[in-house]
């Protein structure tokens, strides 16, 4: 399908761009804005932002409509990752990292004791910064989301992706059900962490299915929900089957609010950290401003 105007995006340039990608590269790390062919990495690095990707390039998942390289095995884990993910940081004086990871389902902890490193890490030598994290599903294990939770990212995202009617576009070992009860076991770990969860259009959900995803987020306690278009990155994924007009979205978002989200990005090209550190902006700013 022919992407309409609302879709199309400029090419990535500039001297901010220039800098993270060269504090990226300084830093030998990985981030989702390169892995995924996200749409939005000319205007978040143009405002020097990015989300970092740990624990190597190769995912041990295969999802439909992800270009991430995937393997049985997943590529060596980097010991001084939390480190150079620390200094990048401060040397893009991030005030809000976002941090999320490819699944490491060959590794004995999934990849969770790395996480809660980086998170510490990064608080340790960013006093002022904020730490979001987007996690894979740890198979469920309450132990290993208990070991990133106490390490205290201040959003705890975890993505349920698309409706239970079309869970099947992701991975095999990946459920509906399964990312539901990841975002309730970290509200009962530490009710203060606010999480996050995204869901994509134009994969062939009806309205009635996304409204039932939306209820079911909130019965499990989630915090903020992010909105976006489905772009098929490559012609081995999945095919998109509609484009959603940007009303569609603004009226989506306006029932989400209503049904008790604290936060809501709904726009054609967000993506789970898409303004991201937005909602803690909003709320330092004065109420009569």
């Amino acid at each position: 399908m022919r992407k309409p105007d609302w879709l199309k995006v400029k090419i990535p340039s500039g001297k901010k761009f220039n800098s993270v990608r060269n504090a990226i590269k300084k830093h030998a790390l990985h981030t989702v804005c390169e892995e995924a062919l996200c749409p939005n990495r000319a205007e978040c690095w143009g405002k020097q932002t990015a989300t970092f990707m740990i624990l190597g390039d190769v995912c041990t998942r295969n999802c439909g409509f992800c270009s991430i390289k995937s393997g049985r095995k997943g590529s060596e884990v980097n010991k001084n990752e939390p480190e150079e993910l620390a200094a990048a940081v401060k040397e893009l004086g991030l005030e809000y990292a976002v941090v999320t990871s490819v699944d490491r389902d060959d590794l004995d902890d999934l990849g969770a004791g790395h996480f809660a490193e980086c998170i510490k890490t990064v608080k340790k030598e960013n006093h002022k910064a904020m730490v979001e994290v987007l996690t894979p599903d740890f198979q469920g294990k309450k132990d290993l989301i208990e070991c990133v939770v106490k390490a205290k990212p201040d959003v705890f995202a975890h993505n349920i992706e698309t409706v239970k009617e079309l869970e099947q576009v992701r991975d095999s070992r990946a459920s509906y059900d399964i990312s539901l009860k990841v975002l309730k076991m970290v509200k009962e770990i530490d009710e203060k962490i606010f999480t996050k969860s995204s869901i994509m259009l134009g994969l062939g959900e009806r309205r009635e299915q996304l409204l039932r995803a939306m209820n079911d987020l909130r019965k499990v306690g989630c915090d903020f929900l992010v909105l976006s278009q489905y772009l098929q990155p490559t012609k081995q994924q999945l095919p998109v089957k509609r484009f959603a007009e940007p009303s569609e979205f603004r009226e989506l978002k306006k029932t989400a609010l209503e049904k008790g989200f604290r936060f809501v990005v709904s726009e054609p090209l967000a993506r789970t950290s898409y303004h991201a550190g937005d909602y803690f902006s909003e709320k330092q700013k004065p109420k009569n401003s």
